[in-house]
């Protein structure tokens, strides 16, 4: 009997996992280029951890993490995302004890019990950037400026970062008055899920996904947290979009754009992109200035964003088709003895950087020849009697269906080259396949 996988946690198959590769290999340069280290982090943390800093009333907290007690009665979670953990190793390590400034990144998966669909999955991967330990606009424009990089460098079309402040501890009391006056306002409009968001955090009523809401929110917008911005963090707003500017680069504003985490505070970015449906966001920041105080570190700030691997890969899919990675060589040896050197001369050339498949020795030519063209390979090596005892190989080009002539590795082409390469490594000067172990 089939045991099936569990629902909203998916296999990622070869061809797909060389896109996910690619991301995050490409990311790791970008992350190099920016000075950036990159963090491991455990994927079991205390459930208080995201309690306390999440917030007990977002959806992740309330619905959505898969939380279970340890033997000894510890409560524990799958972490559902990853800023926090970041900032939990930064202060259990004393991290800004040696260097205030920590730049981290990270990848790896997160979990949470949603409604499965296209994007949007219970186990999701994450390539995420955390920038600790500085409160200035300056930062906030760097973590972006990194943001565009990644994104641009993923070969991304279509993306589109959008940008808004969430305000800070001085302004967003009076921003919340004026939000729970909107919903009281409008209390008979209201979901029930937003009756008590209005009581317990107002925030949420902006990012609330049922219809009804929606509809209310598009006809009757409620207040701006930028109409109630203090002057500092009016200032600081400014300053992030007038140093993004000058490299021509203009995020759109989203005045209704709130994150999902009570972390947050003045900068907030999103970015999203066509292709996803409902579900359009690749991922998204934002500044969280207090968390690393609320976790038990130094009252310094924080900025940085995650973004979904399975969502780069939907977007990506639309211009490069899915497949296996195709072995360049494969090695068709024929008996027992060719099964010996093939088996030499593969270890020698996949050292050298090679990619490629060596076939069983008892099989028919035909037969490899036949594998090696489902495989996608572009060359055959194919080790016989006559090229044991010749020294020399025989390589046939896949593409062109003909053996190649032996060269010596002067002039021609990336394939007369490679060719020669693998010849080289098999020709010996007297006593067999064994000189060049």
């Amino acid at each position: 009997m089939k045991v099936p996988s569990v629902k909203g946690f998916h296999d990622v198959l070869p061809g797909e996992s060389g896109r996910w590769a690619g991301l995050e290999s490409a990311a790791r340069t970008v992350f190099t280029q920016y000075n950036f280290d990159e963090v491991r982090l455990p994927i079991v943390e205390r459930a208080e951890l995201f309690r306390r800093s999440v917030g007990e009333t977002t959806d992740i907290v309330e619905k959505e993490m898969y939380a279970f007690d340890d033997r000894d009665g510890t409560p524990l979670t799958l972490r559902p995302e990853g800023t926090a953990s970041v900032v939990r190793a930064y202060v259990e390590h004393a991290m800004h004890a040696a260097e205030p400034v920590a730049k981290l990144f990270y990848f790896g998966p997160m979990f949470r019990r949603e409604r499965p669909q296209k994007g949007r999955l219970r186990q999701f991967s994450q390539i995420g950037a955390e920038l600790i330990g500085r409160d200035d606009a300056a930062a906030d424009a760097e973590v972006l400026l990194l943001l565009y990089d990644l994104l641009a460098d993923f070969a991304v079309d279509g993306a589109e970062v959008l940008i808004n402040s969430l305000g800070d501890r001085t302004c967003r009391p009076g921003y919340r008055d004026a939000l729970v006056a909107w919903g009281r306002a409008h209390l008979s409009e209201l979901c029930p899920d937003c009756h008590r968001r209005l009581e317990q955090n107002p925030l949420r009523l902006l990012d609330c996904k049922q219809p009804a809401c929606g509809a209310l929110r598009a006809r009757v917008p409620p207040p701006r947290m930028l109409d109630h911005l203090c002057e500092p963090c009016r200032d600081h707003f400014a300053r992030v979009q007038e140093l993004l500017a000058a490299r021509n680069l203009h995020p759109r504003l989203a005045p209704y754009m709130v994150r999902g985490l009570d972390y947050y505070c003045r900068t907030a970015f999103e970015v999203v992109a066509h292709g996803l449906g409902a579900q359009n966001a690749l991922g998204g920041g934002g500044r969280y200035d207090g968390l690393v105080k609320h976790l038990g570190g130094p009252d310094i700030g924080g900025v940085g964003f995650a973004l979904g691997v399975e969502r780069l890969a939907i977007v990506l899919a639309a211009n490069q088709a899915a497949a296996p990675s195709a072995p360049e060589f494969v090695i068709a040896p024929l008996g027992a003895a060719a099964e010996v050197a093939g088996t030499v001369l593969a270890h020698r050339l996949r050292r050298a950087g090679l990619r490629l498949e060596v076939e069983p020795g008892e099989r028919s030519l035909k037969s490899q020849m036949r594998h090696a063209g489902k495989l996608g390979a572009r060359y055959v090596i194919i080790l016989g009697e006559h090229e044991l005892a010749s020294g020399r190989i025989t390589v046939r080009d896949m593409a062109a269906r003909q053996d190649l002539p032996h060269v010596a590795g002067r002039g021609g082409g990336a394939a007369e080259l490679r060719a020669a390469i693998a010849a080289a490594a098999l020709a010996p000067p007297a006593a067999g396949l064994e000189r060049h172990a």
